[in-house]
C-alpha cells in the first residue's frame, strides 16, 4: 500500500497512534490461539490427503505463524524506544503478518474445493471464520488491517464458490462479499467511538499538563520532567524585562499574543530534545541535557544567552513592533533527584534569575550549587 493511501488511515497525533499500535501488539494469546488451530488444521489436511498444495500451504502457515509472533514479542521489547516513525513501521509489519496469515487460511480453504474435499473444505472454513472474529475483535483500533485481513482472506473462497457450478456455492459466495460490508460498517462505527475516546482521553491529559494559554507543558509537566531526568542538564529561569508596560499600554490581548510568540521562540530555543515551559504570568523554564564535564556550562550558558537574544528581537503585535527584553538565571544539574532536591534547584535558579533582574535584565547569572552565590555573565 503507497504511502500516500496508507496515511489516510494514520491518526496525525503521534500519541494517540502510539496507544493504537500498542493495542494491535496486546493481542499474542489471541495470536497464539488462532495459531495453534491453523496449524493444527492445516497439517492434519496435508497428512491425511499428501497434496502438495496442502502441504505448501501448511508450511507458508506455520512460517507465518512463528513470523507473527516473533513480531509481537519484539514489538515489547522495543516499544519504549521507538520513534514515531518506527510506530507507523512496526503498524504497516502488523498488517502484512495479518493479510499474509489471511490469504493463507484463504489459500486453503480454495485447495479444499479444488480437491472437492468437503471435510477439508469444512475444517478450512472454519478456521478462516475463527479468524475473521478474533481480527474483528481489532476493528475498534485499526480497521483498515481488519478490512484488508479479512478482504484477502474471503478472496479465494469467494473465488472458489463462484468457480463452482452449483448455485449454492455461488449464494454462499456473495454472501461473503455482504459479510464482509457487514464487518465494514461495524468497524468503522466501532473505530469511530474508540478514537473519540482515546481523544477525549488525550486532550484532558493535556490540558493537566499544558498551558492553556502558550501551549507549552505548565508547572507540572516541567517538574515531572526535571524529577525524572538522568545525566547532566541546563535548568533555566526566564522571566520577561518589559512585559508588563506592553500589557497595560496595548492591552491583555496583545499580552497574550506576546505571551504565544514568547512561547514560540523559547521553544524553538530547547529544540526537540528540550524542553520550554511556562510557569506562569510571564515566568518561563528551560530544562535541556547537556555534556558532561567542563563543557556542560558552556552549553547551558549559550542556551541561555540564544534564549535572551532571542526574546530581545522585536515582537509584531497588530503589525507594531514591539521589543522587550529577558533575563535569565541557571545551572546544571548531575544528581539524580527527588522532590526536595527538586525545590532546592528550582529555588537556586528563581535566585539567581532575580540577582539577574536586579542587575539592570538582559543578562544571564549563574546560581552556584556550592556556595549558593551568583555569578552574573552577559
Amino acid at each position: 500500500m503507497g504511502q500516500g493511501l496508507l496515511s489516510r488511515f494514520i491518526h496525525p497525533n503521534p500519541a494517540i497512534r502510539r496507544e493504537l499500535v500498542d493495542l494491535l501488539y496486546t493481542s499474542l494469546p489471541q495470536v497464539m490461539s488462532i495459531n495453534a488451530a491453523a496449524i493444527t488444521g492445516s497439517v492434519t489436511l496435508a497428512v491425511l490427503n499428501r497434496d502438495p498444495g496442502y502441504i505448501a500451504i501448511a508450511c507458508a502457515i506455520i512460517v507465518n505463524a512463528i513470523g507473527r509472533v516473533v513480531s509481537l514479542l519484539r514489538y515489547k521489547q522495543h516499544a519504549s524506544h521507538l520513534s514515531d516513525r518506527d510506530v507507523i513501521l512496526w503498524e504497516k509489519v502488523y498488517a502484512a503478518g495479518a493479510t499474509a496469515f489471511g490469504l493463507a487460511l484463504g489459500a486453503l480453504t480454495f485447495r479444499a474445493f479444488q480437491l472437492n474435499d468437503a471435510p477439508g473444505a469444512w475444517i478450512a472454513f472454519g478456521l478462516s471464520m475463527s479468524y475473521c472474529v478474533g481480527m474483528v475483535s481489532r476493528a475498534a483500533i485499526r480497521p483498515w488491517v481488519v478490512l484488508t485481513a479479512t478482504a484477502v482472506l474471503f478472496a479465494p473462497t469467494l473465488v472458489a464458490g463462484l468457480m463452482r457450478p452449483e448455485l449454492p456455492y455461488q449464494l454462499g459466495a456473495a454472501m461473503l462479499v455482504l459479510f464482509w460490508f457487514s464487518i465494514r460498517e461495524a468497524s468503522r462505527h466501532l473505530s469511530t467511538a474508540f478514537i473519540e475516546r482515546l481523544e477525549a482521553k488525550h486532550a484532558l491529559a493535556r490540558q493537566a499538563n499544558h498551558d492553556f494559554l502558550t501551549g507549552l507543558p505548565n508547572r507540572a509537566a516541567f517538574l515531572a520532567a526535571l524529577e525524572g531526568s538522568t545525566g547532566s542538564i541546563a535548568i533555566i529561569a526566564i522571566d520577561l524585562d518589559g512585559f508588563k508596560p506592553v500589557n497595560d499600554r496595548h492591552g491583555h490581548h496583545a499580552g497574550d499574543d506576546l505571551l504565544r510568540q514568547v512561547a514560540d521562540r523559547l521553544a524553538i530555543c530547547a529544540g526537540p530534545d528540550g524542553m520550554a515551559a511556562r510557569f506562569g504570568g510571564d515566568e518561563f523554564m528551560l530544562l535541556k541535557p547537556v555534556a558532561g564535564g567542563a563543557e556542560a556550562r558552556d552549553e547551558a550558558l549559550a542556551l541561555a544567552r540564544e534564549a535572551v537574544r532571542s526574546l530581545s528581537m522585536p515582537f509584531l503585535l497588530s503589525d507594531i513592533p514591539v521589543i522587550i527584553g529577558a533575563s535569565a538565571g541557571l545551572l546544571v544539574n548531575d544528581r539524580s533527584l527527588n522532590e526536595a532536591a527538586v525545590d532546592e534547584l528550582l529555588r537556586q535558579v528563581d535566585g539567581a534569575l532575580y540577582a539577574a533582574k536586579r542587575a539592570g535584565g538582559g543578562c544571564c547569572t549563574w546560581a552556584d550549587a556550592a556556595d549558593h552565590a551568583f555569578q552574573q555573565t552577559g
